[in-house]
């Protein structure tokens, strides 16, 4: 019987735990299971319920990657992603949201969203996204970027 490979933890290199992906969605259910995925690939995960709750909690600070809903009752994460470029924070965000237009893709994305996902979505596609999220931050270099 072969017995399980053990969870390689994704760790930041100048750091000594994994690094912190923040999820903000005010569905509670998609915050735990997005949590709970993020965490079997062997980086940390922490939920919050809504933009000012992850924007006013310390964990803003050491977050690796933002992983934001589209539309949320109070501060979409449109506004979120606009209010950290304003506080000039390089946070990563990947946008997952199950109810967006094209025109809400479109000022992500100009605004620098890493990637636009739309729910469902599987879990090989979370895992290239946080993959290709961290690479780049390793290399001090932008999504865009080319080689």
């Amino acid at each position: 019987m072969m017995t399980p490979e053990p969870k390689r933890e994704r760790r930041d290199p100048q750091a000594d735990e994994p690094r912190l992906v923040a999820v903000v969605d005010d569905d509670a259910s998609v915050r735990q299971s997005t949590c709970r995925l993020i965490r079997s690939f062997g980086y940390r995960a922490e939920a919050f319920g809504s933009g000012e709750e992850f924007l006013s909690s310390p964990s803003a600070a050491e977050t690796a990657c933002l992983v934001l809903d589209v539309r949320m009752p109070g501060m979409d994460g449109l506004k979120v992603q606009r209010l950290l470029a304003e506080r000039d924070a390089r946070i990563p965000i990947v946008f997952l949201t199950g109810r967006a237009s094209d025109d809400e893709e479109r000022r992500a994305r100009s605004a620098g969203a890493v990637e636009f996902l739309r729910k469902p979505v599987g879990k090989a596609t979370v895992l290239q996204v946080l993959e290709r999220v961290f690479h780049v931050s390793q290399r001090g270099r932008g999504p865009g970027d080319d080689d």
